[in-house]
């Protein structure tokens, strides 16, 4: 491991943590001010994550030890996924040890604990929110494979850091495939990260809500972890769509230096990014719980049509 990419590593991770609440409040300070309300400051979850901190934990009697250790197992798995996108630089030692189907893994791995953790208490908010996660996953997951497969027959790998470095540093060229996958990316995203239309992330309705359902039996340090967790894999989830579709400005292995100017670049598009998003949720309505496997069956389908059509250009 070169100094360099050490150097790179550890700056990914400390951005990434340092960076995902404050992605999480510009998307809501946008939210509100395109309907008209009194918006937030943007530093409002980094004031609710202090809160949490320094409050106690509740936990009822008949919790087990895996409610008590899934947090901070769940922010764990957000950490490393959150590593292996390159974010910065393509100089990453965890990007040769782990590829996208390892990614995937990790987010699968993260919402097995978060559904095991929500029933542990046996309430039946937790157990439907449960449900609703993995009908959830067992939908976009494959979806999402499917469009990082897109995306490697490119560059002949499943590596992120070399599908980068094969996109960004090839002659500009139209992919129609990535069209189709970027579009299939969105809506998983969606749903993956609770947002409108598959979830509603500022309601606590027991008929629509799924990621929070899950989240009721937890408070103090426990609720900061899972909700910083959350504000990473949409962190995580949004590098992923730059890494894929918006390559440029990422600094090459060889040159670590060009990261002073990355870092900028990717609050760029972070903040573009998010406005994108807030927009989109203002534009749309929540839909009936009963539509969201269509809506995924439909994300799968585009980004198998996005692979097809990538490997019928190829011949």
């Amino acid at each position: 491991m070169s100094i360099g990419g050490l150097i790179s590593q550890v700056l990914a991770l400390v951005v990434a943590v340092t960076l995902a609440p404050l992605l999480t409040g510009w998307i809501s300070q946008w939210r509100a001010w395109l309907q008209n309300k009194s918006a937030p400051s943007i530093w409002q979850p980094y004031r609710a994550l202090h809160k949490l901190f320094n409050k106690e934990a509740v936990v009822a009697d008949q919790a087990s030890r895996l409610f008590r250790v899934a947090p901070y197992l769940i922010f764990g798995c957000m950490v490393l996924a959150s590593a292996i996108v390159p974010t910065l630089s393509t100089d990453l030692p965890l990007a040769s040890a782990a590829d996208a189907i390892a990614l995937v893994g990790l987010f699968a791995l993260a919402r097995v604990f978060m559904s095991l953790a929500a029933m542990d208490i046996g309430t039946a908010f937790g157990t439907l929110g449960a449900r609703r996660e993995m009908l959830v996953g067992f939908l976009a997951e494959p979806a999402l494979l499917m469009v990082l497969f897109s995306a490697s027959l490119i560059s002949q790998s499943t590596s992120l850091a070399t599908i980068v470095e094969t996109l960004a540093h090839r002659q500009l060229a139209i992919y129609p495939g990535l069209a189709f996958a970027g579009v299939a990316f969105t809506m998983v995203s969606l749903a993956e990260n609770a947002r409108i239309p598959v979830d509603n992330p500022a309601t606590h309705l027991e008929l629509t809500m799924i990621h929070e359902a899950m989240l009721l039996e937890y408070s103090g340090r426990h609720l900061a972890l899972l909700e910083w967790a959350a504000s990473l894999k949409l962190f995580t989830y949004s590098c992923i769509g730059l890494a894929l579709f918006f390559p440029w400005g990422v600094a090459e292995a060889q040159a670590p230096a060009v990261m002073l100017l990355a870092l900028p670049v990717l609050v760029l598009k972070l903040a573009i990014g998010g406005f994108l998003l807030a927009l989109l949720e203002t534009q749309l309505a929540k839909m009936r719980i009963f539509r969201v496997p269509e809506f995924l069956a439909t994300a799968f389908l585009l980004a198998v049509i996005g692979m097809l059509i990538h490997l019928l250009l190829a011949r």
